[in-house]
């Protein structure tokens, strides 16, 4: 029996239509021929996430900040899955520079499909030692930079109709690590995490997804300055017990990054062996 409404006919839904998929999963994790920008790209996750995307057929646009390798890492990707990269030095933020970033990146590759909005720094002190001009710094990196990403590829996105913003948060947005202090990286990631829940609502009506990996602790440059006994108490408070090869990271950006995830936006992706479990 078919529903009608009060005068006798069929009410119209506001259902949207579904996406056109492969019935292979494996042709569902492909990226052949699309764009993808990777801020912080040159640095361990983010090389990680290029080579993984690279290797599913994606184009790669390497952000990077100050890496002198970056442009030697791009030709690697390259020359390892015959795929187009090209290298920007982009601060991310800054707003006009990553609005014209962005422009450029589409002169070069001809579209854009997917912005990755990695980049990020830590904090050095607690909330009270630390100094304002820290301060502002990792929060104009790690939470306005991330914005500005997500808002010039979003600007992209609704005219094309379509688009895939994934941020890097952290589990550090869940839960206050010790024994460090980072109250700015904290705040910054819980930040990250909400930002994300609210723009994939907003992009939702016109077509666009967004989307945050969580990652615990990971074994990159970025810690390898931390002390043993630092260390060993993060292994402690992880049911794995260690921390993570930037390698195990690179599935959940293809999964969020291609069509196999075309029903998920909104989410916050928790890769931490376990930490926050607890």
């Amino acid at each position: 029996m078919t529903a009608t409404n009060g005068n006798g006919t069929q009410p119209k839904s506001i259902r949207a239509p579904n996406p056109p998929l492969e019935d292979s999963v494996f042709k569902m994790f492909r990226m052949d021929g699309k764009t993808v920008i990777i801020t912080g790209g040159s640095g361990g996750i983010g090389y990680e996430i290029a080579r993984g995307l690279a290797e599913a057929g994606a184009n790669i646009a390497i952000w990077y900040n100050s890496s002198k390798q970056a442009s030697k890492l791009a030709a690697t990707i390259a020359k390892d899955f015959n795929v187009k990269t090209a290298v920007y030095q982009v601060p991310v933020e800054n707003h006009d520079a990553v609005e014209s970033a962005v422009e450029k990146v589409i002169q070069d590759f001809g579209r854009l499909d997917v912005m990755i909005a990695n980049a990020g720094i830590p904090t050095k002190a607690g909330g009270l030692d630390d100094k304002i001009e820290d301060w502002n710094r990792v929060r104009a990196i790690d939470f306005d930079g991330a914005y500005y990403c997500a808002r010039a590829a979003g600007q992209v996105f609704r005219k094309q109709g379509y688009g895939n913003c994934i941020f890097t948060a952290s589990m550090s947005g869940h839960a206050a690590n010790v024994p460090q202090e980072q109250a700015c990286y904290n705040a910054c990631k819980a930040g990250v995490i909400h930002l994300t829940k609210s723009l994939a609502v907003e992009w939702a009506k016109w077509g666009g997804r967004v989307n945050c990996v969580s990652p615990g602790y990971i074994d990159t440059a970025i810690s390898a300055d931390c002390t043993f006994e630092m260390k060993e108490e993060w292994f402690s408070l992880t049911p794995l017990k260690r921390d993570a090869d930037p390698r195990e990271l690179k599935a959940i950006y293809l999964y969020l990054a291609s069509d196999a995830s075309t029903y998920t936006t909104g989410s916050d992706m928790v890769v931490d062996g376990g930490y926050t479990c607890r």
